[in-house]
């Protein structure tokens, strides 16, 4: 028997908790509640999951400050943000501190449900992946551990900035094309999931900027160009 999912479930609001809990336990998951960042964080450093799924606006520790202590133990794990807040700078620093998705509240059990198999999917799909490694000027990327190396040290990157410089390789001294690039690592193409995106490839240019022959550049109106001066194999 396959074993079930996973979830780490932070909300405080009690009654909108019970409810996520039990429609997701209903779909065939394992979704532990936890009604604040500090308790979730505990239970985090205590158990395995496989996704997590985080209020915004919670006591003791909110969920930015918990995805940020997760993001450190655990730079893999997919992170999913409830909020009540529509700002964009909100929904921007959810991003900045590696969101994979980000729900505003109202939303329906079937739309959050949609997001976790949509990223999880993605997220099996990459380990089932025979590995891809890349030389990129100084630097070598190990796309299945998600590792960007030169001789000197090595960098871990998050699942999102791996899947994205995957992308870049693939398509190397190329266009990237801004819109597959987000339907494929994002699912959607609309604003946040494109401010996102611009906030990963900033990232990526940091990790990239000690080898000078390597440049990720805008195309206006298209996407990006990953240059490297030397083939991908």
């Amino acid at each position: 028997m396959e074993e079930k999912l996973r979830i780490l479930l932070c909300e405080d609001d009690e009654n909108l908790g019970m409810l996520l809990r039990e429609y997701l336990q209903a779909k065939g998951y394992v979704a532990e509640l936890y009604p604040d960042g500090e308790a979730g964080y505990k239970a985090f450093l205590k158990n395995k999951y496989d996704i997590c799924v985080f209020d915004v606006m919670m006591p003791k520790k909110d969920g930015f400050t918990l995805a940020q202590e997760v993001r450190a133990a655990n730079a893999e794990i997919p992170i999913i943000f409830l909020t009540a807040k529509t700002l964009k700078e909100d929904i921007l620093e959810g991003f900045k501190i590696g969101a994979d998705d980000y729900i505003t509240k109202p939303f329906s059990m079937e739309e959050l449900t949609f997001r976790i198999e949509a990223i999880l999917r993605r997220v099996r799909g990459k380990k089932n992946k025979e590995s891809s490694v890349y030389k990129i000027g100084k630097f070598t990327f190990d796309t299945q551990k998600q590792i960007l190396a030169t001789p000197e040290k090595q960098t871990k990157l998050t699942t999102k900035e791996s899947e994205l410089l995957g992308l870049l390789c693939a398509h190397a001294n190329e266009i990237l094309q801004r819109d597959f690039a987000l339907k494929t690592i994002w699912i959607d193409d609309n604003y946040f999931n494109a401010r996102s995106m611009d906030v990963y490839i900033t990232k990526l240019r940091k990790h990239l900027k000690e080898d000078s022959s390597i440049e990720i550049i805008n195309i206006h109106g298209k996407g990006y160009k990953l240059i490297t001066p030397e083939p991908e194999n």
